[in-house]
């Protein structure tokens, strides 16, 4: 059974909560679902600091301090660009963990090198290493790819959270 957005949410809340993380997310194709999943929980403000919509480019250098050259050599959409955002939302809001999503969401975008469905994440816990995940969910429709990719950000902020090592 695959958990609602809501549960994944609480998750990952009770767990920054419990090692004492304020949380900051950096979202692109999401345009903000992960902070909206997470303050639709009663009791949320004592762990979500804030959240940034880094739609554009520009956004992202600007707000993250993501390298304009990196978007440029990369693509937005992409494994470095989603790392250097989660880092940027980190250091930029002074939180304990941040999540971050970079995709293309369709129905327009895609390329064979960077399909629709295509979203790379990333999550930081300070002090420990970067986590990334890519999913290809294929072109299911933009609310579909938007809405699992908020399912998939809950999962790897919790899983960021609730790290105690170094891996």
């Amino acid at each position: 059974m695959t958990r609602s957005a809501y549960d994944l949410a609480e998750e990952a809340l009770r767990l920054a909560r419990g090692a004492g993380l304020t949380i900051a997310t950096a979202e692109s194709c999401t345009g903000g679902l992960v902070s909206g999943a997470l303050t639709e929980v009663p009791g949320s403000s004592d762990a979500m600091d804030r959240g940034f919509v880094t739609y554009s480019n520009a956004a992202k250098t600007e707000l993250l301090g993501v390298p304009a050259d990196l978007i440029e050599r990369c693509g937005a959409v992409s494994e470095d660009v989603a790392r250097a955002m989660a880092e940027g939302a980190l250091a930029a809001a002074k939180a304990g963990v941040a999540v971050a999503i970079t995709g293309v969401a369709g129905p327009g975008g895609g390329t064979p090198a960077k399909p629709v469905g295509l979203v790379h994440f990333a999550a930081v816990r300070r002090g420990q290493p970067t986590i990334t995940r890519e999913r290809r969910f294929g072109d299911l429709g933009r609310a579909e790819i938007r809405r699992l990719s908020v399912l998939v950000a809950l999962e790897l902020l919790a899983e960021a959270a609730g790290r105690t090592e170094t891996a």
